[in-house]
């Protein structure tokens, strides 16, 4: 086989040890140079030296859990680095040492055999690592609602059976309530606020539970950690929003997806991006068109990209479709993501998130288009006439004679 670098390293990574062979191509065949060197960023320089001294150009290492990641950032800028998922390569049987694998990676990159992984920039990983972090905190929230439900159960409490929101303002007083020992059911139903006072009665009969010092401390704890939770999801906010400056008004609200993906501004998205987040409706439909089935034939897959896709998808399917990325005074898209959520929550217009994502993406990424929201009530404005006619009939059903006049202005 043709040897495309004549001067590489091949690295097997592991904790505490990195077993380095430098391949030097050299009359019709490779002299090997090998040594293992430690993982602290002293031992890292050592080894930037030492490969610096025999001329290395390109360098291979296996993508070992986060121990690769010292290595990279010490390397990063130096050499031309080609990070190998494992599954990629297999070592030969019997012969497995450190030392062996470091040269087996070392010979595929000599060779041009190995496929690089994507590694983005500095600035788009540190924005990765942060919205990750914030995806985590809020699927923490999710099973700490989950937790204060069951607790709610437990103690004969049918909150959840009258009130739409648990965790809203008025369900917070009443568990507040319980928890410095307060069990009337009266009492409770009484700190309902706005809408929710509506249903007293139903309150009342939904607060009659058995609840105990067990409960209360429970629910305490839950709702400490409640709170501490959404104040350190605030303050993720706030820091992704420091750190995405450059990208969120082009993305927002899709920043997890372009920082799961490493897309900078400016970059066309390649049809193949649907088939990498393992959802490639463009093999079955045209564009604009997305069919169930190639959502359910997507291959099973853990990728960080694919939930990203599906939640900046759903607002960019509804966007297209209704043809809200219109330009006004220059290129800015406009799709109301909130009017979206107020209007089709209950619908499923994530069948069209993998294609609407990559129209959404490429659309932006290609006109330089800034997001703006259009606002809660978006749709209400579009046609009126239709939403008057429809309340109109919706109220003579009920019985009412309804007479239609402007305010005075």
């Amino acid at each position: 086989m043709d040897v495309l670098y004549r001067c590489c390293c091949g690295m097997d990574v592991h904790k505490d040890t990195i077993a380095a062979c430098v391949l030097i191509w050299e009359s019709g065949r490779a002299r090997k140079e090998q040594r293992v060197f430690g993982t602290t960023t002293q031992q890292l320089l050592e080894l930037s030296d030492w490969l610096h001294g025999h001329g290395v150009t390109h360098v291979a290492m296996e993508s070992t859990g986060v121990y690769w990641k010292p290595i990279w950032n010490i390397l990063e800028g130096q050499f031309d680095i080609t990070l190998v998922n494992p599954q990629h390569f297999k070592s030969v049987p019997g012969r497995k040492t450190d030392l062996k694998d470091g040269e087996w990676i070392g010979d595929l990159l000599q060779h041009g055999l190995l496929r690089k992984s994507f590694v983005p920039d500095k600035p788009t990983r540190e924005l990765r690592d942060l919205t990750r972090s914030r995806a985590m905190l809020a699927r923490e929230k999710v099973r700490l609602s989950c937790r204060i439900q069951k607790v709610l159960e437990d103690a004969n409490i049918k909150l959840a059976s009258v009130a739409s929101d648990v965790l809203g303002s008025s369900g917070r007083a009443m568990l507040s309530a319980i928890v410095k020992g307060e069990s009337d059911p009266s009492i409770l139903a009484e700190l309902a606020q706005k809408r929710l006072r509506a249903k007293i009665p139903q309150l009342q009969t939904a607060l009659t539970g058995r609840i105990t010092d067990h409960h209360r401390f429970l629910l305490k704890q839950w709702l400490e950690m409640l709170l501490v939770t959404e104040g350190k999801i605030a303050e993720f906010d706030r820091q992704i929003e420091e750190t995405g400056a450059p990208l969120l008004k082009r993305w927002r609200p899709g920043l997890r997806f372009p920082a799961s993906i490493g897309l900078p501004p400016g970059v066309w998205l390649p049809r193949s991006e649907p088939t990498w987040i393992s959802s490639d409706p463009l093999s079955t439909s045209v564009p604009g068109l997305v069919y169930a089935r190639a959502i359910t034939k997507a291959r099973a897959r853990r990728n960080q990209a694919r939930p990203a896709a599906v939640a900046c998808g759903c607002g960019a399917s509804c966007a297209k479709r209704h043809g809200q990325h219109r330009t006004v005074s220059g290129p800015i898209s406009k799709p109301s993501f909130t009017a979206w959520r107020e209007r089709e929550a209950k619908s499923a217009p994530c069948l069209q998130s993998p294609t609407a994502c990559w129209w959404w993406c490429t659309y932006c990424a290609k006109r330089g288009c800034v997001y703006q929201d259009l606002g809660r009530d978006y749709f209400e404005h579009i046609n009126q006439e239709q939403l008057t006619r429809y309340h109109v009939k919706k109220l003579q059903r009920l019985g009412y004679s309804v007479t239609v006049a402007p305010l005075p202005t």
